[in-house]
């Protein structure tokens, strides 16, 4: 998740760096050193999401292995129920939209999980 903010940070980081540091190849070499650390900082966060996955999948439980999909069925059933309205009609708009936001982050939690296991499967793959 911190991923999809690093390239904004790292650019602010380089800008104040070349406002700061009047040689050019300091500068550079800095904002490279600070490069550098943020992807391995990455790197480490998407290890130990896809550990997470990977225990998991590999879990001894029919529902410790499956409860995402299950759950994204259930978050697509409760947006199929919402759209042919068979929510409750005293549901404040407001609450609807939270939990859409709910459903959408779930989403993207799903996502980023399948996509954690795709990297560790090719990571795992002899060279």
């Amino acid at each position: 998740m911190m991923s999809a903010i690093l390239p904004a940070v790292i650019g602010i980081i380089g800008n104040a760096i070349d406002r700061v540091i009047p040689n050019k190849s300091e500068a550079e070499q800095l904002k490279a050193q600070i490069t550098l650390a943020a992807m391995n900082e990455g790197r480490v966060e998407l290890e130990s999401a896809a550990k997470i996955i990977t225990a998991e999948a590999q879990g001894e439980s029919w529902l410790q292995r499956n409860w995402r999909p299950m759950l994204m069925l259930w978050f697509a059933g409760l947006i199929g129920a919402h759209w042919l309205g068979y929510t409750p009609a005293n549901l404040p708009e407001e609450q609807v939209i939270g939990l859409l936001d709910i459903v959408q982050v779930g989403v993207g939690g799903y996502v980023l999980g399948r996509t954690a296991e795709k990297v560790v499967k090719e990571y795992k793959k002899p060279a």
